[in-house]
């Protein structure tokens, strides 16, 4: 799975990146970007790539009511194409979530060490597939709302967790954005997990797990106990 993640770099920067408008969008760095919270995304609108500010959490157009998305943050690759909470997103509504990293958390007896994860290439930014929804409400409030796509762990993560997001290399984005592929059967083979050589990673304080704490030392690596938490 995928709980929290962080995005440093500037909406401009991520427009040329992903040859999107940006739309007068200013964003701050965010170091615990957590479930409900306002994400940006890059999506793609009557043939214009935009960002996009939606809500972290699914809210499916039929849904009766949007605390449904609670439980809609995540999304298994493996099987969303065949699951009505995911199955029309996947055909004509997908995405692309940027982050500078993710953390994970791994468990040894009562203990959760969290693990930051991040491009191995210092100036990359990742592209975590993503499906996203608008969903009114009986008041008639509407509500943009995304999720993020998830596949089995690769083995740096394994050692960590089960799961990882899907991440698109920059052809793989091409092909996920595509708005004539209306078959998301036809992309099955871009939902596996990323080269380990992708990532890099090391373990960070305690303090992400507060999703309140949202500083620029949640990324800097510490020193755990030699034997604890070792990769």
């Amino acid at each position: 799975m995928c709980g929290r993640f962080v995005l440093t770099t500037p909406a401009d920067a991520l427009a040329a990146e992903f040859a999107a408008l940006a739309g007068g969008l200013i964003l701050l760095p965010r170091y615990n970007i957590g479930p409900m919270q306002s994400v940006v995304v890059v999506r793609e609108t009557d043939g214009t790539r935009e960002l996009a500010m939606l809500r972290w959490g699914l809210i499916p157009s039929w849904a009766n009511d949007a605390a449904i998305a609670a439980r809609l943050t995540n999304a298994r690759s493996e099987t969303a194409a065949q699951k009505p909470f995911f199955r029309d997103a996947m055909r004509s509504r997908r995405c692309i979530v940027p982050a500078s990293g993710f953390y994970e958390w791994k468990r040894e007896g009562k203990q959760r060490q969290p693990w930051y994860f991040h491009p191995s290439a210092a100036s990359a930014c990742l592209a975590i597939a993503a499906i996203w929804e608008s969903w009114r409400s009986a008041e008639g409030e509407t509500i943009e709302s995304c999720c993020l796509l998830t596949t089995a762990a690769n083995r740096l993560l394994e050692p960590v967790h089960d799961r990882m997001p899907v991440l698109l290399t920059p052809a793989g984005v091409k092909r996920w954005m595509d708005a004539s592929c209306d078959n998301a059967e036809d992309l099955i083979d871009l939902l596996t997990p990323a080269a380990p050589e992708v990532l890099a990673c090391h373990p960070v304080s305690t303090a992400v797990n507060s999703v309140r704490n949202d500083e620029a030392s949640n990324v800097e690596e510490i020193v755990v106990a030699q034997g604890s938490f070792l990769l």
